[in-house]
């Protein structure tokens, strides 16, 4: 990978361990959700648009000539190199003042995923890769699961309100039939990076977006898990569906949630 990626992604490192401080200053208290909700479980906080402001000026003031995309505030810059960052994924939890949140911020060249880091600070858990030189976790190296037998695989579907009804139900009955054992834990950009280090052998969303994912692609890349075309399939634009697998059942998971990974 080049010297310009590598620049970025040290620089990158350093300003997410910011955005996570900031983050857990505004983190509300646990109890009832403090925050505002746009649609059926998709939460806003006060924490989403500042530590997507601080990443934007920071990246920004470094490299003014890289593009630039988040949740909140959608594409403002534009540029071959894009950053895609999910300020706060797994809002619904954070709101809570659970600890199953985390920063996801993600490198593109075009539609090459070349660097990601998924730093969940109330875990004390950074994720982090750059392509051709591996995933780890906290500087440790990772690597998908060697689970070859579904009935010993678990699996976790993500949910979201843009699913047609009872498709979600149908793909949950699936994963049970392989007899694995299904799981949903709110945010998907720490879901597959559980795939990505194998505390988790696979993980579906219908309808996930860029932001929740372009960490996570690279990290899944340099861990050995096995990936649907999600960006040739739409994601670099839209919503798009996402299944990302341990190699050992990833044909399985593939062919009975109807997902493909060509």
């Amino acid at each position: 990978m080049s010297d310009a990626i590598l620049c970025r992604f040290e620089a990158a490192r350093s300003i997410v361990g910011d955005a996570a401080d900031l983050a857990m200053s505004m983190r509300p208290p646990s109890g009832g959700p403090a925050a505002t909700l746009k649609s059926a479980q998709d939460w806003l906080t006060e924490a989403d648009g500042a530590v997507e402001a601080l990443i934007s000026a920071r990246i920004g003031a470094l490299f003014p000539e890289d593009g630039f995309q988040g949740e909140e505030e959608g594409r403002t810059r534009t540029g071959r190199l894009r950053w895609v960052v999910d300020p706060i994924d797994g809002t619904s939890n954070f709101a809570r003042g659970r600890n199953r949140w985390c920063i996801s911020l993600g490198l593109l060249d075009g539609d090459l995923p070349v660097a990601g880091i998924i730093h969940a600070p109330a875990l004390g858990e950074v994720y982090t890769a750059v392509r051709g030189r591996g995933a780890v976790l906290n500087g440790r190296p990772i690597k998908a699961s060697p689970v070859t037998d579904t009935r010993s695989a678990m699996v976790e579907m993500g949910w979201s309100n843009r699913v047609p009804k009872g498709v979600f139900e149908e793909k949950v009955a699936a994963i049970l039939r392989l007899g694995a054992m299904p799981r949903s834990g709110g945010s998907g950009a720490l879901a597959l990076a559980d795939v990505a280090c194998g505390r988790l052998d696979g993980y579906l969303e219908m309808v996930i977006n860029l932001w929740d994912v372009a960490a996570a692609l690279a990290i899944l890349e340099e861990a050995g898990a096995r990936v649907s075309p999600f960006l040739r399939d739409g994601g670099l634009e839209g919503g798009a569906t996402l299944l990302a697998a341990a190699p050992g059942i990833a044909d399985d998971l593939s062919a009975a949630l109807a997902v493909s990974l060509d």
